[in-house]
């Protein structure tokens, strides 16, 4: 089981977006694949069309050492389960500080998915508390939506002073340009700079399309309801490229 976190601690990034269709196309590829929604928001549950909650007995991550798989509810899609966002998740930075091991939570409570799934992502919600702190503990890799803007810029550089503080892997960190509009000079000087002066930010970018938007009216991803858009083709340049960094030695 390999899992990926879509991570950052900047909101309005593109993060769920990205979540929902690499997932997706996970899942299309043939790999048995789970998406957790952690953030209380709920967005990537809604896009799936699946009610966010959890049932009462299986609230694993804020009732103690409570089952999930109880939780997990199929989509529409072969090969790709979801774990519902709740409310309760609004919650975990409290529940997590008052349990033991409070920075190994989220492995405890994925440890049952070990035999189930190939890839699990999880969608995480912005923070830069404990719980990111086991987000970051839980993932083998952290994939980070970046706008090519000076604050996102500056919070992905929290971030990673954040990681090397904590001595964290920068290794185990890739960035993608979301949200990028080709016709802002500045987001063309933002991208050059920060490929320079970065290891680990992917060659494919995720433009600011109509197609991710209609995300929200379709309730579908993108290659579900629009398979020939250039937004499918630019999801799909980054699942090929992550994938290549998750399994460097192939299936």
């Amino acid at each position: 089981m390999t899992t990926l976190a879509l991570y950052s601690n900047k909101g309005g990034v593109g993060k769920t977006a990205a979540a929902v269709n690499l997932a997706y196309l996970a899942a299309q590829s043939g790999y048995t694949t789970l998406l957790a929604d952690l953030d209380p928001q709920g967005s990537a549950t809604y896009y799936f069309r699946v009610e966010p909650k959890l049932k009462r007995k299986a609230r694993g991550l804020v009732g103690g050492n409570k089952p999930l798989d109880n939780s997990i509810k199929a989509t529409d899609y072969e090969n790709l389960d979801l774990l519902p966002a709740d409310f309760s998740h609004r919650n975990l930075d409290i529940t997590f500080n008052s349990q033991k091991r409070r920075k190994k939570r989220l492995d405890i409570a994925f440890r049952q998915f070990r035999r189930d799934y190939d890839l699990i992502i999880l969608d995480c919600p912005p923070t830069i508390n404990i719980v990111a702190e086991n987000i970051f503990n839980v993932s083998d890799h952290l994939l980070v939506p970046l706008i090519p803007t000076t604050l996102s810029v500056h919070t992905h550089e929290q971030l990673l002073s954040f990681l090397a503080n904590e001595g964290g892997n920068s290794s185990r960190v890739s960035a993608f340009f979301s949200m990028v509009d080709a016709r802002k000079k500045m987001h063309h000087q933002i991208m050059d700079s920060l490929n320079a002066r970065y290891e680990g930010i992917l060659r494919s970018a995720i433009p600011y399309l109509s197609q991710i938007e209609q995300m929200g009216i379709f309730r579908e991803p993108v290659p579900a309801f629009a398979p020939g858009s250039r937004a499918t083709t630019s999801y799909q340049a980054l699942w090929a490229e992550i994938h290549e960094v998750l399994f460097k030695n192939g299936r």
